[in-house]
């Protein structure tokens, strides 16, 4: 008998495996506009509108640890998350449902404090929780939210539509999700060796809440509604510049120079990345969990973001044949891989 076939799903990545499960699967509804590949599905509304749905879930111990993360923020980072994909096809979050599967260790008051965080989010963004379910779990907390949302149809914006010469421009800073991450699983190993020290988080206020409750990052698409700009292409990111760059460029068939000069990163961030040995610009293209926005504009769009103190233009589409690049400050090209979050990856 001939040995039985196995590929690790690590190897495939979290993309790669959407992509070989649902390949074979066909769109045979007139009101599904747009299926899987993208931040959320387009569905038709009526004549001028789309209606957006997302779905993610965070499992226990592999996107939250329970030692560090208070049950009322991760209730708000659930929805966050989810409401930033939204976002992420220009679009404005209306509705959500959240599902939890919950092990018996849990008490009522830990789900209570859950739903607060939930609620807090909920009249935040001005979105309703309309439903959900509830079940049994062996191996943990699972929280699962779907997101509902419209957007004009003249307005909806994919990943695919950025062309040669086109500005990549990033909302707010990056890296400071990641770094908040590295300074509370410190903590927590700090802890864990001698319990009768007290976690030491003077300081560090802005890039653990960056990683404790971001936001989604509706905001930036009414500035862009004042502002008269439709990006041609756009995506959240939640796994690291560099792997949302890659998806652009992969969708849009284009290729990328991005300036090291000129990405964005607050201070904190920086010098805390130095602390730990670590390079500031690798954090910001393979950290993850920043939720801010990464879009592309025509260049006749500029003059109007320019001076914008929530956007930075951090470099430009180029011909697929040109490849993915980081320039850095010497003028030298650096091949982008994505080596960010890796769903599958072994921990």
């Amino acid at each position: 008998m001939s040995e039985e076939r196995r590929t690790d799903l690590e190897s495939l990545g979290e993309f790669g495996t959407i992509d070989l499960l649902t390949k074979n699967f066909l769109i045979t509804r007139e009101s599904t506009a747009f299926g899987i590949g993208d931040d959320a599905a387009v569905l038709e509304r009526n004549e001028e509108q789309y209606t957006l749905v997302s779905t993610d879930m965070l499992v226990e111990g592999v996107h939250f640890n329970l030692m560090y993360v208070p049950f009322k923020h991760l209730g708000y980072k659930a929805v966050a998350v989810n409401l930033s994909d939204i976002a992420a096809m220009n679009g404005t979050p209306e509705q959500i449902t959240v599902s939890i599967a919950v092990s018996n260790r849990f008490p009522l008051e830990a789900l209570e404090d859950l739903y607060a965080g939930i609620r807090l989010a909920c009249q935040h963004y001005k979105v309703d929780l309309v439903g959900g379910d509830t079940t049994s779990s062996k191996s943990g907390l699972v929280i699962s939210v779907t997101a509902i949302g419209v957007v004009d149809k003249s307005k909806v914006v994919y990943r695919s539509g950025a062309a040669a010469n086109d500005l990549l421009v990033v909302s707010g800073d990056l890296g400071a999700a990641y770094m908040g991450l590295q300074v509370l699983e410190r903590e927590k190993s700090v802890f864990e060796s001698n319990p009768s020290i007290q976690p030491d988080l003077d300081g560090k206020d802005y890039i653990v809440q960056r990683q404790l409750k971001p936001e989604a990052r509706v905001d930036i698409i009414t500035y862009l509604k004042e502002l008269e700009v439709i990006p041609t292409s756009m995506i959240d990111i939640s796994d690291g510049l560099a792997s949302e760059v890659m998806h652009i460029c992969k969708a849009s068939n284009k290729g990328a120079m991005i300036y090291n000069a000129k990405l964005p990163v607050d201070s904190l961030t920086s010098t805390t990345a130095i602390d730990f040995n670590l390079d500031p610009t690798t954090c910001v293209l393979n950290g993850g969990e920043d939720y801010e926005l990464l879009f592309t504009i025509s260049q006749n769009d500029f003059d109007k973001i320019k001076g914008n103190p929530h956007m930075t233009v951090i470099g430009y589409m180029t011909d697929v044949s040109e490849g993915i690049y980081l320039v850095d400050t010497n003028d030298s090209l650096i091949p982008i891989k994505a080596q960010g979050w890796n769903h599958f990856q072994n921990k």
